[in-house]
């Protein structure tokens, strides 16, 4: 019984000074930065992008708009 505790304690020391002796691994963390430069539209690129029916769809917007605002103007504020 004495021979197996020695053993024991000994195999116990033995895997204890290999586990500490290992090398520990570190992960690197790689950081980048990137500039993104984004181009800005001007109105009139834009209005370029946009299709006819667009365009058209926008004006006559406007005529409605113009023609809703003159009725509320002859209707008035009743208060």
């Amino acid at each position: 019984m004495k021979r197996l505790s020695i053993l024991a304690s000994g195999l116990l020391l033995f895997s204890s000074v290999l586990i500490s002796c290992r090398d520990t691994t570190e992960k690197e963390t790689i950081v980048r930065e990137v500039e993104v430069e984004k181009k800005v539209q001007t109105p009139e690129e834009a209005e370029e992008r946009e299709g006819i029916l667009e365009r058209t769809a926008k004006k006559v917007d406007k005529e409605v708009n113009k023609e809703i605002d003159e009725e509320i103007e002859k209707i008035g504020d009743d208060n």
